[in-house]
């Protein structure tokens, strides 16, 4: 009988410290906050797949920030991520934002390329990234590539006219 009570008080702790535990996570797993002198700007992508919440945004490879949100925009069929960045990095406003991942199996994350501008974007709220390029769809690229649909048909020689069939001047008045 005493090694059951026991058990059953440690078996009551685990569960306890779990529900701790899943109350911190339900508590804050939605929140993305920016930390301590940060600024939001919003950048449109055609493609965000695998960014997400929280996902990084990195210049030069470094960590400069967090996605905060990702919203669609209806009326111009994009998607509109807001990014929030340390106020240290002051970016020209012919910065380049691109989704970029962490090789073939890797996480996704904004990179962004900053310009040669001598004008910045404002650090206010208002800023907006007006150059972006969307994720690419590696499982189609290779379909594409594997069909042989990337090219633009010309190599195919059944699938163009005879270019002497319409020509004034037939190949041989020329020899």
């Amino acid at each position: 009988m005493r090694e059951s009570l026991f058990e059953t008080l440690i078996g009551a702790a685990v569960v306890a410290v779990a529900g701790i535990f899943l109350w911190f996570a339900i508590d804050r797993g939605g929140e993305t906050q920016s930390q301590g002198d940060q600024y939001e700007l919003e950048a449109r992508f055609n493609n965000v797949s695998g960014i997400s919440r929280g996902s990084d945004v990195r210049i030069a490879g470094v960590k400069a920030g967090i996605v905060k949100s990702i919203v669609g925009d209806p009326e111009r069929f994009e998607a509109v991520v807001t990014l929030s960045l340390d106020e240290k990095w002051a970016l020209p406003d012919d910065t380049d934002a691109r989704v970029s991942t962490d090789g073939l199996l890797g996480g996704a994350y904004v990179a962004l390329e900053p310009g040669g501008s001598f004008d910045n974007i404002p650090q206010d709220g208002s800023g907006e990234i007006k150059y972006t390029r969307g994720s690419v769809d590696l499982l189609t690229l290779f379909a594409s590539f594997a069909s042989g649909s990337g090219g633009d048909g010309a190599s195919n020689p059944a699938a163009s006219p005879d270019a002497t069939a319409d020509d004034a001047y037939p190949g041989e008045d020329y020899q």
